[in-house]
């Protein structure tokens, strides 16, 4: 794959996950109430539903920013491998309930592959 093409790709690929991480941060902020009630019903602290909306936002907007997409994508991934965990063992409806969560975490990792630094030449 050309270098452009792969960086066409990544572009196209950050842009959708950092609207929908950015959407779905939103969202949980302005439904905070039954966000943290969602997070106490499976057992997790209250705090985190703030933590993970922050996350959520913040990465998003990181994926946005060449500098920061690397780093926003890594702490998305941690975000995703927790949600997943969540949905496999503890929230309703199990794993079927958490494809969303498997296809972001994939995507994810693809951006990361996408940006991975190039290898030094000698």
């Amino acid at each position: 794959m050309s270098s452009s093409t792969r960086n066409i790709i990544a572009w196209v690929l950050q842009a959708l996950l950092g609207l929908a991480f950015i959407a779905s941060g939103v969202k949980k902020f302005t439904d905070m109430t039954g966000t943290v009630n969602m997070f106490s019903g499976i057992g997790l602290p209250g705090i985190l539903a703030y933590l993970i909306a922050g996350a959520e936002v913040l990465g998003g907007i990181g994926l946005l920013v060449p500098r920061f997409t690397r780093p926003a994508a890594m702490g998305l991934l941690v975000v995703m491998l927790g949600a997943v965990l969540m949905h496999a063992t503890k929230i309703p409806g199990g794993i079927a309930n958490g494809v969303p969560a498997i296809v972001l975490l994939l995507l994810l990792s693809a951006v990361l592959w996408l940006r991975r630094p190039a290898p030094a030449t000698a």
